[in-house]
């Protein structure tokens, strides 16, 4: 029996509202259509505004393909969001009537079309195309009727948007997960850390005591000791575990735009402000704020960094809102934040309100029970980074790591094994290399146990910190045959940005040509 038009809308507003992909749905509409109008097929298009192109994103029946997208000049892109903002339906065949039609028809056809209009809710979105059956014609009480459902089909392919913009978003989350646990060597973010029962026995029997408070934690440290995976472990110890966890590198942040990071700006604020953006104590609301490097911060960020603290809300730049916020303060730093208060190189106010409960994280050299457990991980990290069998560190390759005093500390094992796996190719681990033997570096663990002369003889015998980068720097890229980029590349194994390292070897005079292997 055939249903009534009023019929037919209410089953269409159904099908666009069940959140499904446009490119399954369209059969089904399609179908429904077919009982009303003379329909051969069907076609949904998308509008791809800073592209200027329509691309069909629902085609039925499915027997169609999906053409490329139709690119459209500015002028050809102005006609089409003037038609579409009017909301006409356009009635005819390719070259007559309507220039809009030959846009939005990818394919050569002299069947008798009807199009129309969806508008999103930032615009213009698209636009649905009918052709009807050979020799047929639609009339205008159909043109009537595409009228009246445009409405539906503009919900179905916002719905189709939104759908796709949510699985972009869980992939990019998922890759920036993966990223961060190759970051963090692990496998997932519950695995135990390591030193856990050793030498961080301290550390983390103190993130457990704050861990389920919200009292602001500061963690010090050198460089290079895992402040980020204690920050994570209050974190993920605390009652917001899940929420979101926020890492910002205050040292990292240019002066000019420390405002616009941690509190966010609104759209026009300044120059380059062309879309609204959320500050870091925005995205970290519900959830942690790790700070990292906070003695980085110049004096005036340092105010207003403690008037968030104070008072729980943020305005952002150009803003003239107060948004408040809930956020967990984890702050971190190598620096003596003290001696910096003395210095009024650091707000005394704001030494107190983060200085809560301090964490002390000790120097690698201070625990040299972890060596061997943080020397397999690294190990199998390796492996899996660089695609090679993995290889467990001998008795001989553990005595180097555990004699040498690590001023990198976790980061600089971390780098050594990575060199080292890559020397030994997955048939060894290349320990005696990656440290150097017999070079510089590994003259100083010699020169600082030796208690004798402290004078000029000592110092005299230490290259200058130019001749040790350039020295470490050779030594990866004879490890490289000269290359600088890519998996297996010395900027990977020095743990550096490709770009930085190249600039650092101009400037040092290292060619690497001459290490390439003909």
């Amino acid at each position: 029996m055939k249903t009534t038009f009023q019929d037919l809308l209410l089953d269409v507003w159904r099908e666009a509202c069940r959140h499904i992909e446009i490119r399954e749905s369209a059969l089904t509409l399609a179908e429904m259509l077919a009982e009303h109008l003379p329909l051969a097929s069907l076609t949904v298009l998308r509008f791809d505004t800073p592209a200027k192109s329509v691309t069909a994103v629902g085609v039925a029946p499915q027997t169609y393909a999906l053409a490329a997208p139709t690119h459209c000049t500015t002028s050809q892109w102005r006609r089409l969001v003037t038609w579409s903002r009017a909301g006409q339906i356009v009635h005819g065949r390719l070259g007559k009537n309507s220039p809009e039609l030959s846009l939005l028809v990818p394919h050569q056809t002299n069947l008798d079309l009807l199009a129309g209009p969806l508008m999103g809710s930032d615009g213009p979105g698209g636009a649905i195309v009918l052709a009807a059956h050979e020799g047929e014609n639609f009339l205008a009480a159909h043109a009537r009727m595409l009228k009246q459902l445009l409405e539906p089909f503009a919900v179905a392919l916002e719905n189709d948007r939104r759908l796709h913009e949510l699985l972009e978003l869980r992939e990019a989350a998922e890759a920036d997960r993966r990223t961060l646990l190759t970051r963090l060597g692990r496998q997932e973010m519950s695995d135990a850390v390591v030193g856990a029962d050793t030498g961080l026995r301290h550390v983390m029997e103190r993130v457990a005591l704050v861990a389920n408070s919200d009292v602001p934690v500061l963690i010090l440290g050198d460089t290079g000791t895992g402040k980020e995976v204690a920050a994570r472990a209050i974190h993920n110890g605390s009652p917001r575990a899940s929420g979101p966890f926020i890492r910002v590198n205050c040292g990292a942040i240019p002066t000019e735009l420390i405002d616009s990071h941690l509190f966010g700006h609104e759209k026009g604020s300044f120059t380059g402000a062309a879309d609204l953006r959320q500050g870091w104590f925005e995205r970290a609301d519900g959830g942690t704020l790790f700070l990292d490097e906070i003695g980085e911060l110049p004096l005036p960020a340092q105010v207003r960094l403690l008037r968030v603290l104070q008072d729980h809300q943020v305005e952002r730049v150009g803003g003239q809102e107060l948004l408040n916020i809930d956020v967990r303060i984890v702050a971190a730093t190598h620096r003596d934040l003290a001696a910096m208060v003395q210095a009024s190189t650091f707000r005394e106010d704001l030494w107190y309100r983060i200085n809560v409960f301090p964490i002390l994280l000790p120097p690698l050299r201070e625990r040299s029970e972890d060596i061997p457990a943080l020397a397999q991980h690294f190990a199998h990290r390796a492996a899996n980074r660089f695609g090679l069998t993995y290889v467990e560190p001998t008795s001989g390759d553990m005595k180097l790591l555990i004699n040498y005093p690590w001023p990198g500390n976790i980061r600089e094992l971390g780098a050594v094994i990575d060199r080292a796996a890559i020397l030994g190719n997955g048939k060894s681990l290349e320990i005696a290399a990656a440290l150097g033997a017999g070079g510089p570096i590994m003259a100083l663990p010699q020169q600082r146990r030796s208690n004798g002369d402290r004078g000029g003889d000592e110092s005299s015998s230490l290259p200058t910190l130019d001749a040790a980068m350039k020295s470490h720097i050779e030594r990866a890229l004879v490890a490289t045959q000269g290359r600088v980029d890519g998996r297996r590349g010395a900027a990977r194994i020095l743990g550096i940005n490709p770009h930085t390292l190249r600039a650092r070897m101009r400037k040092l005079g290292v060619r690497w040509e001459e290490f390439r292997e003909d």
